[in-house]
């Protein structure tokens, strides 16, 4: 039998990406002439990947361009974003001792983004957390991205898992219903980007810190403690 894999999502969840996320995507919208967003924007703005929060940024600023210039921002956001990794971005407090105690207790671990995957991997190699996943996946891996399910059921086959013995960590609607259609438990964290409170995602259980994940948590949810 697979042993137990927590799968996390990035932004929001592991890291606290915000304040690069919005300087990158200032310095997108600005090259059309637009105002900056700000930090109260980006619960709107963050969790569907870097094409979407441009889109989104647009939408917030009644922008309508074409789909050759969505593009060019998207490359142009993704220049500048990979450029300045991993700026100030940081992981939330606990985290790394949290997958410290995963790894010891033999617990696998991925990573289920919507992020663009060479970002997520990137920053995951300069933080010096890469060993830890068995399998990091993007929002442009496959051609479905979350909620779709498939997202992270491949996600979980990639890293050598089985939804039974499976368990998604995020912050946002995307990752919750993901995993809710995909048939496995989710933890949502309440110090992410959701745009609404996520107790009214319908996680199985919400963490308010990473020092509440432990391996006896994880056994309980997946009912093999």
């Amino acid at each position: 039998m697979p042993s137990p894999l927590v799968i996390f999502d990035l932004d929001g969840t592991l890291f606290d990406t915000a304040p690069d996320l919005m300087v990158s995507l200032n310095h997108t919208i600005g090259s059309i002439g637009l105002n900056p967003v700000h930090r109260d924007d980006m619960t709107f703005l963050v969790g569907r990947g870097a094409r979407a929060m441009i889109g989104k940024a647009l939408e917030l600023h009644d922008t309508v361009v074409e789909d050759l210039e969505l593009e060019r921002l998207f490359t142009y956001f993704l220049d500048h974003y990979g450029e300045s990794m991993p700026g100030s971005s940081k992981l939330y407090p606990g985290a790394a001792d949290a997958m410290n105690r995963l790894a010891a207790a033999g617990i696998s671990m991925a990573v289920c983004t919507n992020k663009t995957e060479s970002m997520a991997v990137k920053l995951l190699e300069l933080s010096g957390l890469m060993p830890h996943f068995a399998a990091v996946t993007g929002g442009n891996t496959f051609a479905v991205r979350k909620p779709d399910p498939e997202h992270l059921l491949r996600t979980i086959d990639m890293a050598n898992g089985s939804p039974s013995s499976s368990l998604m960590i995020g912050d946002s609607v995307a990752d919750i219903a993901a995993a809710r259609n995909a048939g496995i438990p989710s933890i949502a964290v309440p110090f992410g980007y959701s745009d609404i409170a996520v107790e009214e995602l319908g996680p199985d259980l919400v963490m308010s810190h990473y020092d509440q994940l432990t391996p006896e948590l994880v056994d309980r949810m997946l009912g093999t403690g």
